[in-house]
């Protein structure tokens, strides 16, 4: 395997850490890239999920996995990297705060830079500030288990070592884009 492809790494700035503020539509809106109508909207869709089981009004792993597969015990590697980045707090629930600000992410209007690094930091599972090799081997064995797809070990590695080589790729086109000269 050639060197590059071993880990890959990609120290992100501070462009998406957000400190726990407070919980008004006015002030989430001016946080984030939604409207203060979008907030207030999100807010309607966050109650509906959060209370679905725990009616705390926090959202919970169980009612996160409710909410996308419509069964709280399926497991997935997926939703799980995807709610532990949304519990910025690390207190194994995502107050509504935690939700806009996360959900913002995804929004059209959202910069490049967030959308970059909230991927990366998706895919560094270890939380290493690396993406390594056995980091992308565990996403594509965990996609292809939920999908129910059977593939070899060799199958698997072609796989692991095209990601990376696409990551190494997306990364000199970032710093080319950002350092011209």
């Amino acid at each position: 395997m050639p060197p590059f492809m071993s880990c890959f790494c990609f120290k992100s700035s501070k462009v998406d850490r957000h400190r726990p503020g407070s919980e008004d539509p006015t002030i989430l809106a001016s946080e984030t890239v939604f409207t203060v109508n979008e907030v207030e909207a999100l807010y309607d869709l966050f109650k509906k999920i959060s209370n679905s089981i725990i009616k705390d009004g926090l959202l919970h792993k169980e009612e996160f996995q409710l909410a996308l597969f419509q069964s709280s015990n399926k497991q997935n590697l997926f939703a799980d990297r995807v709610f532990d980045l949304f519990d910025v707090k690390r207190n194994g629930v995502i107050e509504f705060g935690e939700f806009v600000r996360s959900l913002s992410i995804f929004h059209p209007n959202a910069s490049e830079a967030g959308k970059i690094s909230f991927a990366f930091r998706l895919y560094d599972l270890r939380q290493t500030g690396y993406i390594e090799h056995e980091e992308v081997k565990e996403m594509v064995l965990a996609l292809s288990r939920e999908s129910e797809l059977e593939l070899t070990d060799d199958v698997i590695e072609s796989i692991v070592d095209k990601v990376l080589i696409i990551l190494v790729f997306v990364i000199c086109c970032i710093l080319l884009i950002i350092q011209p000269n």
